[in-house]
């Protein structure tokens, strides 16, 4: 299945993680181009993630130990200045 990140937006993959080893218990990713690109999803693996930073999206995987919150705020924080800098 494809999902479309929009540009100069973030959204949150926890619920599409389907492996129960998979070492992230979420994945942030962050599209701060001004296209549209899309990502197939459910995460299966970790090269996942190297594919679609290919892509030329930001991914910010989340620990189990790690604050989800504080981290998509950071990543939030960075994606507004570029905004605001068009």
């Amino acid at each position: 299945m494809k999902f479309v990140v929009r540009s100069y937006h973030i959204i949150s993959l926890g619920g599409y993680i389907v492996e129960w080893d998979f070492p992230y218990r979420n994945l942030i990713v962050v599209n701060k181009t001004n296209e549209p690109i899309k990502i197939e999803i459910p995460v299966f693996d970790e090269e996942w993630i190297e594919e679609t930073e290919k892509l030329g999206l930001d991914v910010i995987p989340v620990k189990n130990e790690d604050n989800y919150l504080m981290m998509y705020k950071k990543a939030h924080s960075e994606l507004d200045k570029i905004k605001s800098n068009l």
